[in-house]
């Protein structure tokens, strides 16, 4: 057997096919090995054109000479392409890891050359590194399924129509202070508009009023909607089965905790997501502490906030209820004695390590039916 042929029977035995995608709204940037001192070949197809996909990887394991049947890893950055892809993926039995863009590493130099190549050149490096066991190179991301996903569009369509509620609401009172007026926002509100009159006596010039009629339909359209999405959400809470929807009216159980923060907890966190212990529960919030120490100079740089916002978000306000509504809680004790007599500061940073104790709690609730101690019901 001459050199090449040996080269070709090494490549063909356990070898396996490494596949990076750089992907974008026109074009996704294909990387392809078979190990570290391979160098990559790249290629490019248009964007979601998966016939092409599928005919790049069989040209590649040709091109590195391996079988029809080679096992295939693939790898692409968290992003606005979301998990089709990867359902994809997994159907053609390619596994695929979805990677969090914020654990790679990069080069800390000032300025570093940065394209769609070098960018999928280096995320097929760290695959491979990966796949030979430095499994702490990066932070992959764990896959909803299908059904939790579509669970979750329910309350984030509320938050994001809320938001657009308020913008609405904002504009119309910044259109009519700018011209001296005050009109409250309540049932009266268009009788009370066609009332109004300015410093001068004068009544709202007609496109200063067509402006605020418009705006005030925007924002009566953006309430209709959040009042069919919160009655959708109750009719689910109330009449549902399964894991879900069991989970969130044992939350509601607890005194202090409503509908927004249960729904919230249960569809973002407690589902779907199988925690081993309670410092993954902290650290899926962005609630973990983050310490910098170097030499002689130590310091706490707070929490990490590399988590679920929303949750880390609700955490926090509910902390404050849990204090109100379950004064007689042991945890609530535990923060009268450390932090209640110190300052707004002490406060403020006391109440984020009790957001993180009762995210802690509620996990043992679901989990293992362990009530936290001391909690009362509704």
């Amino acid at each position: 057997m001459n050199m090449n042929e040996k080269k070709l029977s090494n490549l063909a035995s356990p070898q396996k096919l490494y596949l990076a995608f750089e992907l974008s709204s026109t074009e996704w940037k294909l990387g392809f090995t078979v190990g570290l001192g391979q160098a990559p070949r790249l290629r490019a197809v248009q964007a979601r054109d998966l016939p092409s996909l599928m005919r790049e990887i069989e040209l590649a394991k040709k091109r590195f000479g391996l079988g029809q049947n080679t096992e295939v890893l693939s790898c692409y950055e968290a992003g606005r392409d979301g998990f089709w892809l990867h359902r994809y993926l997994e159907e053609k039995n390619i596994e695929n890891l979805i990677v969090d863009s914020a654990s790679i590493e990069v080069s800390r130099r000032f300025r570093r050359a940065k394209t769609d190549r070098l960018d999928v050149g280096r995320l097929l490096a760290m695959l491979v590194r990966y796949y030979q066991g430095e499994k702490k190179i990066w932070s992959i991301v764990r896959i909803p399924s299908i059904t939790v996903e579509d669970q979750r569009q329910l309350h984030r369509e509320m938050m994001a129509t809320k938001k657009e509620r308020t913008r609405h609401i904002n504009r119309i009172k910044a259109i009519l202070f700018g011209q001296g007026v005050v009109v409250p926002l309540n049932r009266d509100f268009l009788d009370s508009l066609e009332a109004v009159r300015l410093w001068d006596g004068s009544k709202l010039s007609p496109n200063f009023y067509q402006r605020v009629l418009r705006e005030y339909a925007r924002y009566q359209l953006a309430q209709e909607q959040i009042k069919s999405l919160e009655r959708q959400r109750r009719d689910y809470i109330r009449n549902a089965e399964g894991k879900a929807a069991e989970q969130v009216r044992q939350l509601q159980k607890l005194k202090g905790i409503g509908e927004n923060s249960a729904w919230l907890y249960v569809m973002e966190f407690f589902s779907w997501r199988n925690f081993r212990n309670r410092r993954e529960v902290g650290a899926l919030a962005g609630l973990t502490p983050t310490p910098h120490q170097s030499g002689s100079s130590s310091r706490e740089r707070g929490i990490s906030k590399a988590g679920n916002r929303f949750i880390r978000a609700v955490a926090v306000e509910i902390a404050w209820a849990w204090l109100r509504y379950q004064p007689k809680s042991k945890l609530t004790l535990w923060y009268q004695e450390r932090f209640a007599h110190g300052g707004s500061r002490a406060r403020r940073i006391g109440i984020v390590a009790l957001a993180r104790k009762l995210l802690v709690a509620f996990w043992r609730y679901l989990e293992y039916g362990v009530l936290p101690e001391g909690a009362v019901f509704n």
